[in-house]
C-alpha cells in the first residue's frame, strides 16, 4: 500500500520501507513521529486530508543536503559579484507504518518542522497562560478603584467666586483646592495672607491688581 504524505510544505509518495529525506523536523534520531497530513492512502483521496489516516515512521539521522552554490552578478559600472553557498537542514527517515484510519488513537508524536512550535513546548505554556488569565489586571483593579475628581468640587456653602474680576473655572478650582470658597475670607485677607496666597498660587500680584478684597467685601454685604 502506498500513501501520498504532506510535509515541509511538499508532497511525498512512499511506502513501508522507504527511505526518504524531508525538510528538518524537531525530532531525535530514534524517536518515532507520525505524519497527519495524508492526501491519498491507496485509492482513497483526500479533501484535502483522509481522515483518520496516518503515516508513521523512525527518524534515522538529522543531516544536511548537498551544498547549492548561488552567484549573483551585477553588469554595471562599478559591478559587484557575490557567491553564496547553502545546506539544506534534512531529517532521513525511514517509513514504517501507513494507516488508513485509527491514525488520531495511535499515541504517536505527531511530526513537527523544526521552526514549528512543538507540541511540548505548547503544553507547558498552557497553565502559565491560565494563571495569566485568571490573575487581576492592574487596568482591570485601576477601573475599580475609586477615581479621583476630575475637579475640585465646591462645598454647599461656598460662594460663586467666579464673581470676582479675572476668576475663571480654572483659578476657582485652584482657590477651592487651597481652602478658599467664601468671600467673607477673601475679605478678611491681611497683607500676609495676601502675600502668602500670592506664593502659593503663583498669582504674581492678582489679588491687589483685580481689587478681589474690595470687590469680596461689597459681595459679602450683597
Amino acid at each position: 500500500m502506498f500513501a501520498v504524505l504532506k510535509t515541509g510544505g511538499k508532497q511525498y509518495k512512499v511506502q513501508s520501507g522507504d527511505v526518504l529525506r524531508v525538510e528538518k523536523l524537531a525530532a531525535d534520531a530514534g524517536e518515532k513521529i507520525q505524519f497527519n497530513e495524508i492526501l491519498m492512502v491507496g485509492a482513497t483521496v483526500g479533501a484535502p486530508f483522509v481522515e483518520g489516516a496516518a503515516v508513521q515512521a523512525d527518524v534515522i539521522d538529522q543531516i544536511k543536503g548537498e551544498k547549492v552554490i548561488h552567484f549573483v552578478k551585477r553588469r554595471r559600472k562599478h559591478g559587484s559579484k557575490r557567491t553564496k553557498g547553502h545546506r539544506q537542514q534534512l531529517s532521513l527517515l525511514r517509513i514504517t507504518d501507513i494507516l488508513e484510519k485509527g491514525g488520531d488513537k495511535s499515541g504517536v508524536r505527531a511530526a513537527i518542522g523544526a521552526g514549528s512550535v512543538s507540541s511540548v513546548a505548547v503544553a507547558a505554556a498552557a497553565p502559565k497562560a491560565a494563571a495569566k488569565k485568571a490573575a487581576p489586571k492592574k487596568a482591570a483593579a485601576k477601573a475599580e478603584a475609586p477615581k479621583k475628581a476630575a475637579k475640585a468640587e465646591a462645598p454647599a456653602t461656598a460662594d460663586d467666586l467666579k464673581k470676582l474680576s479675572g476668576v475663571g473655572p480654572a483659578l476657582e478650582k485652584k482657590l477651592l483646592e487651597a481652602g478658599v470658597t467664601t468671600f467673607a475670607q477673601i475679605a478678611s485677607w491681611s497683607d500676609a495672607d495676601v502675600a502668602e496666597m500670592d506664593e502659593k498660587l503663583s498669582f504674581k500680584g492678582r489679588i491687589e491688581r483685580e481689587g478681589w478684597i474690595e470687590q469680596a467685601k461689597e459681595l459679602t454685604k450683597g
